[in-house]
This record gives structure tokens, C-alpha cells and sequence, in this order.
């Protein structure tokens, strides 16, 4: 295993190119087999469906065949880039062996079963003759575009590339896709990443054009700080990645370590990872999927790096009148005054004479679909910085009502519409209706199907929403009544038409399922949900995409000489070294007299703490206010009895006025390295339990922006008239406990607890190390 920041052992110069992977000259299927039950079957059939690309020879001892074709008994003779191994545990070195001496460039070994040592020896050979591996225990790999399928199951062709490490979640969402109209670009079964890792597999889905959305589900990250830059890189390249992984639970850290052998790092650490990477770590396969499908509808709207423009953020130009005139069925010149609405045929006819392809012809002034410059964010991107402003419409008054507040409680905002818009929607609409946000059709729809396209594109043009959520019973007008199909089908694709001119999202949550009209928004691009909750997560999850800044740490400093432990005596001194302040303190022993005499140089009040305890206060190692020899004595002794330390420190009392207790620590993660904790801290540290996470070293910058993110930093900032504490003397002792932390290794963890924060300053009252191995 590498370490984190370390390359894998053969990323990099002198691997085989990616092609022999994802586009082989010549593939092999070892444990071929013509018996459907059996792995080796659908592997060669997969194999066989690219036949037309490349070579495909098909490997079992026992001789049979497949397709009309045979199988060879071994490879020895055969020129082969890429050898899929699907034999028993026993006999994979051997394959392996031959391959290596056929020319093999990837290997990609479904075997399951094997001991861990033996999996890292396979590694090893293979990477030493400059090849790769993908497994063992995977799926094994799929790429729809270059006609390759090494795997089981079905795989729907589309734009989400997906890593993972579990086979059955893959096909899980390869159904959902398929179900949302979308499907994969490439999927890729990592297994127990002996060699090729999540980092290595999503590099290459950067650069993939044919993918449009990354997704990932990772138990073991391996190298935690590669695959962070491999997200701040997909990030830069407009490609958003979608992240599951687990730890929650300790059932689910057990079941992953069965499952893989993962040593699963903190869901906590993955989360802020994801966060200060650009990337968006979700729940469950389906949430993945929702957003997917959210992204794909309008990338460029999204991640700030498409073609489609959003409009001006005051409000419409003349072009968008002109298009609102089209979507709304108001015909409308350059400069003439808008008309009245016209019948709901005339408008779908309209849209579909309108909203075809660039071949189509369309009246002077009516453009179909407003671009950016090549690179250039979209209009009122910045605007997105802040939250998602979503417009919905509804048929039901109880169902837009619990739409809003579906949107707003995820961090959306559902504004109120301008005087304006409430008067054309209000042309558009029957008396009674609801005119503000969320709009309610009052049955509009049911007496006009085109109701719900004119709604829809007077606030998709109207320049005061970022998206339009429709919700209720739209899709499913047909189903009581088919000879509204075609009807159906056609304001479907008006609503359609008005989110692609705009570029602005439109979302719809319907109760029906799977009819023509719903059909149509699907091949159209529109998302489609059986959920309200399921558009709100994929559309605030989008946006924090889309607005989202990654940072990168400083690089790991080299390590410093191990320190000799991590007590509080030591750990004191090196975080003194690099600039923490601590109250003035003596060390002593257990001598009531050598305390009292340190009592007395320090200066009297004073606080007396037994060394050795990681919770002094629980186990009655610490006395605070001590005012006396008498009291020092009387303290010590009764410590000496409770604790047994051999040690104490005699430190200043200090109370600066207006403080705030921190605690701030680095705990090291296998696969992320020195991870920093700050939070509000002292005695109730775990109670308040707010805590925000960064991987080490910092800058000041980031140490200051943990602090501001935390739910308490109002306390820090001036709180009901009180003065705010020094942010930046905080972030600087945050800075130094990360960079000593960062350059000791031998540290498994190190925490301040409390560190008081003041207007003057921050002072460090406490610091204890674990160190690896005891």
C-alpha cells in the first residue's frame, strides 16, 4: 500500500498506455465458459460483442467453445494486450506467469478468495515487468464507446463514469440510470486495488470526453491526498464527481473490511475532503443518480463552464422577450408590444416549428438557444455563490407548499416573484390561481395542458429564478385518458424547449411513471423525479458543485526527529518552537517542596497538573486556582493518591478576559495522512460535538476559514455585544499544531484542549500526543 502523497507503483513513467486498459488491441478471457451460470460466460460474451475492434481469444484447458468460437488451452503463442483472469485462486499465478511472457500490458483478475500476501506478490510481479493490475476480486471493466465489456450484467450506454468498489452497487445504479434515460460512459471494478487504485481509475475519466459525470464508491482510499488533487483536477476540468464511500457506523466499517480489506478512513475526513476538493459526497445510490441525471440536464448552468448562458441577472433582455413570446404562445416582433395568449395549439405547434434542430427555419428575432463564448462562465454565476433561487409550480396547492419547503430546508431559496411576473402569469392563468411562488395552476392544467409550458416558460425567462421545479400530476394525463397521449407529449417537449433555449434547469416531480410524455422529457435531457426530496438533493447538491472553491494543503513538510513521547512536557516544548504561546510553567516531581518552591517562582495563583493522563480533569490530575504553598501541597498529595503520576506541571493561572475555549488536534489517517480537528473545546468539548475537519498543514487563510465554518463561530466573532477574538493569532495556532503534527509521523494523534482564544490573542492550556505503538 502506498502512503498518502506517495505514487502507486507504477503510475506514471513506464506503464503500459491507458488503451490497453480501456481499448485493447487484443483482449483474452481466461475460464472461459459456455455455461450461463458461470462468470467465465459473460465474460466472453462481453468479449465477443467488441469482436469487430479488436482480437478476442478465449482460454479454458478443457477445450469447448463459444459462439463458434473455441477455446485455446493456455495463451502460451498468443500476442495479447489484455488478460482477464477468471480461474480458481490456485491457479492464477500461472495465468499470470503466461501472460506476462505473451505480451500481456493489463491484467484484470476477477478471482476472488485469495490471502492478502499472495494478492500483493501477484502485484508485484506484475508491475515489475512494467504491466498493471486491476483486482483481484472485481467486476472487472467496461467502456461503452471503445465496445469493451469484461463484466456481468447490464451495462446502459451514457456520460457517468463510474469506480467502485462494489460490483452489485454498480449494477444498481446502472439501473437507475437506464431508468432515467442515462446510462454509462465507462465503469471500472476496483476490487482490493493491488495496483490500480480509485485515484488512477478517476484520473483517467478526467480526460475521458465521453465522460461527462464522475462517480465513485470507495471503501479503501489507498492515497487519500493523490485522490483529492484527482478531484480538485476533475473540478478544473468542468467534470463533477459524485462520491459514496462508508464509516459511519462501526457495522459498516466491519462490513467493508470483509468485504475488501479496506481500512476505512473517517466518513468525516472523506466528507471534508470532498468539500475543500470540489467534490459532492452523497448517501445512497440514488441520490448519485438524481444528481447525475441534474448534472447531465445542464452542465454548463451548473459547474459555471458550459455553453449555455443564464440570462442577465437583472432581469429579461429584449432576446428574452422574444423567447418568452415563443414559449408562451405570444408572437411577438422585435420592439412590438406583447399580445395576448394564444390557443393552446398554436402555442405547441409554435415550439415544435420552433425548437428543432439548427436546420429548422425560424421567425426573425426568435433565437433557439443563447451561447457563451467558448470558457467563459454563464452569466450571474456569481449569483450562485450564495444559494439556488428556485421557482415551483404546482397543481396542487399542498404539493407546491411542501415542494418550497422541500427546496428551502436544503439551502435553496424560493423567493417571491416581482409585481411583473406575477402579472403575466396571472394573463396565463384562471382566476383564483396562485400567482406568487410556489405558483398553483388551480386547474389550469386539467382544462389546458399548455398551461403548464406557459407557466413554465414565463419564469424560466423571467430573470428572477435560477430553476423551475414542477411538481404533481403531470406525465400521467394520458394515463386516464389516451387520447390526450400526443397532446401530452407535445406540451412535454414546450417545456423542454423553454429549458434549452434558456439554459435555465427545469425539474419535474411527477406521481406517474414511465408514460410517452415522461418518456419525451427524458430523451429530451429534462430530470425526472417520483420524489419531490429526490429534485431538491439533486439540484442543491448541484449547485454546491457548481460553487464550490477547492483548496489545496502545503505540501508534508520532511519528518523532524521522532520525539521521545507525547507527554504534555514535550509535545509543550515542540509546539512552543513553532510559535504557540503557553502560560509559564515549571516542571517537578512528586515533591510537595519542589512544587511549592515552583509555585513561588511562577507566581501564586497557580494550576498544578499530573503528567501522563489524557484526561486529567476526569481522573483528578488537575487543580486550578491554587493560591498558596498550602494549597499546592494539600493538591499535589491528594493527586499523588488519585493519578500515581510521577510528575506535574506547575503552571500561571491564566483567565484573559472575553476568551473562548478551542480545541484544535491532528489525528493521522492511514490513507489521508495528518488530518486537523478544531472546534469549540474545554471541558464540554464532546458535548457540543462542533468540529470541522482540513487535511494538514494549513495556511493561515484555511486555518481562519475552519474556524468561521464552524456552527459556533459566532461566538468567536462578537456575539451579543462581546468583542471578537483574534481570528488571526487563532489560525496561527491552528497553523502550528498542524505543522508540528504534519512533520512528526510517529504521532497517531496530537490535541490542545483548551486553547483559549481572546481579543489579545490564543494560549494553549493543554497538549498531549499518541504516539504509534504504545
Amino acid at each position: 500500500m502506498t502512503g498518502p502523497g506517495e505514487p502507486s507503483p507504477a503510475a506514471g513513467a513506464g506503464g503500459p498506455r491507458s488503451d490497453a486498459l480501456f481499448d485493447p488491441a487484443s483482449v483474452a478471457v481466461v475460464g472461459a465458459s459456455a455455461q450461463p451460470g458461470k462468470w467465465g460466460y459473460w465474460l466472453a460474451k462481453g468479449a465477443l460483442a467488441g469482436r469487430g475492434r479488436r482480437e478476442v481469444h478465449l482460454v479454458n484447458r478443457r477445450g469447448g467453445s463459444l459462439d463458434g468460437v473455441p477455446f485455446r488451452a493456455g495463451l502460451t503463442g498468443l500476442a495479447c494486450e489484455h488478460v482477464v483472469v477468471a480461474v480458481p485462486p490456485a491457479q492464477v499465478r500461472t495465468v499470470v506467469t503466461e501472460g506476462l511472457a505473451a505480451g500481456a500490458r493489463h491484467f484484470t483478475v476477477i478471482t476472488s478468495g485469495g490471502d492478502p500476501a499472495e494478492e500483493r506478490a501477484l502485484a508485484r510481479e506484475i508491475t515489475d515487468r512494467g504491466a498493471r493490475l486491476l483486482g483481484p476480486n472485481c467486476m472487472g471493466l467496461v467502456d461503452t464507446g471503445s465496445e469493451l465489456r469484461l463484466s456481468w450484467g447490464e451495462f446502459p450506454v451514457g456520460a457517468v463514469g463510474l469506480v467502485s468498489q462494489s460490483g452489485n452497487l454498480a449494477l444498481e445504479i446502472g439501473r437507475l440510470l437506464a431508468r432515467a434515460g442515462q446510462g454509462f460512459s465507462r465503469f471500472v471494478s476496483l476490487g482490493n486495488q493491488r495496483d490500480l487504485d480509485a485515484a488512477e481509475a478517476l484520473e483517467a475519466l478526467v480526460g475521458h470526453g465521453p465522460t461527462r459525470v464522475l462517480a465513485a464508491y470507495v471503501e479503501d482510499f489507498r492515497d487519500g491526498r493523490r485522490l483529492a488533487r484527482v478531484l480538485r483536477a476533475a473540478h478544473a476540468a468542468g467534470k463533477p464527481v459524485l462520491l459514496l464511500t462508508v464509516g459511519r457506523s462501526p457495522a459498516a466499517a466491519g462490513a467493508a473490511a470483509s468485504h475488501t480489506g479496506a481500512l476505512v478512513s473517517s466518513y468525516d475526513t472523506v466528507a471534508a475532503v470532498c468539500r475543500e476538493s470540489g467534490a459532492l459526497l452523497l448517501d445512497s445510490a440514488g441520490e448519485l443518480v438524481d444528481t447525475a441525471v441534474c448534472l447531465l440536464a445542464a452542465p454548463g448552468w451548473l459547474t459555471g463552464r458550459g455553453e449555455r448562458g443564464r440570462g442577465h441577472a437583472g432581469g429579461r433582455t429584449a432576446g428574452d422577450e422574444r423567447l418568452l413570446a415563443n414559449s408562451c404562445g405570444q408572437e411577438q416582433h422585435a420592439g412590438a408590444d406583447a399580445g395576448g395568449p394564444t390557443s393552446e395549439g398554436e402555442h405547441l405547434l409554435a415550439n415544435r416549428r420552433w425548437g428543432g434542430g439548427a436546420d429548422q427555419k425560424r421567425p426573425p428575432g426568435v433565437n433557439a438557444r443563447r451561447q457563451t463564448p467558448d470558457g467563459q462562465r454563464p452569466l450571474a454565476s456569481a449569483r450562485w455563490q450564495a444559494s439556488a433561487r428556485v421557482a415551483v409550480v404546482g397543481d396542487s396547492g399542498g404539493q407546491g407548499a411542501l415542494a418550497a419547503d422541500a427546496f428551502t430546508v436544503r439551502g435553496a431559496r424560493v423567493p417571491e416573484l416581482s409585481a411583473a411576473t406575477v402579472r403575466r402569469l396571472a394573463e396565463v392563468l384562471p382566476p383564483g390561481a396562485g400567482c406568487r411562488n410556489p405558483v398553483d395552476l388551480a386547474g389550469a392544467g386539467e382544462a389546458d395542458l399548455g398551461s403548464y409550458a406557459r407557466v413554465a416558460g414565463t419564469l424560466l425567462h423571467s430573470g428572477e429564478t435560477d430553476a423551475v421545479v414542477l411538481t404533481g400530476y403531470f406525465g400521467d394525463y394520458a394515463s386516464a385518458d389516451p387520447q390526450r397521449t400526443a397532446h401530452e407529449c407535445e406540451v412535454a417537449g414546450a417545456l423542454a424547449d423553454a429549458a434549452a433555449r434558456t439554459g435555465r434547469p427545469l425539474l419535474v416531480h411527477t406521481m406517474a411513471r414511465d408514460t410517452p410524455a415522461l418518456a419525451v422529457l427524458r430523451e429530451r435531457g429534462t430530470p425526472v423525479y417520483e420524489r419531490i426530496e429526490q429534485a431538491a438533493v439533486a439540484l442543491t447538491g448541484a449547485v454546491r458543485l457548481g460553487a464550490a472553491a477547492p483548496t489545496e494543503p502545503p505540501p508534508l513538510p520532511r519528518p523532524a526527529p521522532p520525539a521521545p513521547d507525547g507527554g504534555y512536557e514535550t509535545v509543550r516544548a515542540l509546539l512552543a518552537a513553532h510559535g504557540l504561546l503557553f502560560p509559564q510553567a515549571e516542571f517537578v516531581t512528586d515533591s510537595e517542596e519542589e512544587a511549592v518552591a515552583a509555585a513561588r517562582r511562577v507566581g501564586f495563583p497557580v494550576a498544578l497538573k499530573a503528567m501522563g493522563l489524557a484526561h486529567k480533569t476526569e481522573a483528578g490530575g488537575v487543580a486550578l486556582a491554587l493560591a498558596d504553598a498550602d494549597a499546592v501541597r494539600a493538591a499535589l498529595a491528594r493527586m499523588r493518591a488519585s493519578t500515581g503520576a510521577a510528575r506535574y506541571a506547575v503552571e500561571a493561572m491564566a483567565a484573559p478576559a472575553h476568551a473562548r475555549e478551542l480545541i484544535a488536534g491532528v489525528r493521522h489517517d492511514l490513507a489521508f495522512g495528518p488530518v486537523v480537528l478544531a472546534g469549540i473545546g474545554g471541558v464540554t468539548a464532546e458535548l457540543h460535538a462542533d468540529t470541522a475537519l482540513t487535511l494538514a498543514p494549513l495556511t493561515p487563510a484555511r486555518a481562519r476559514a475552519l474556524l468561521l465554518g464552524l456552527r459556533h463561530a459566532p461566538l468567536l466573532t462578537g456575539w451579543r455585544g462581546a468583542p471578537p477574538v483574534d481570528l488571526e493569532a487563532a489560525a496561527a495556532a491552528l497553523c502550528a499544531i498542524a505543522q508540528v503534527a504534519a512533520a512528526h509521523p510517529e504521532f497517531t494523534e496530537l490535541e490542545v484542549n483548551p486553547l483559549l482564544v481572546h481579543p489579545g490573542g490564543a494560549l494553549a492550556l493543554d497538549a498531549h500526543a499518541v504516539v504509534r505503538g504504545t
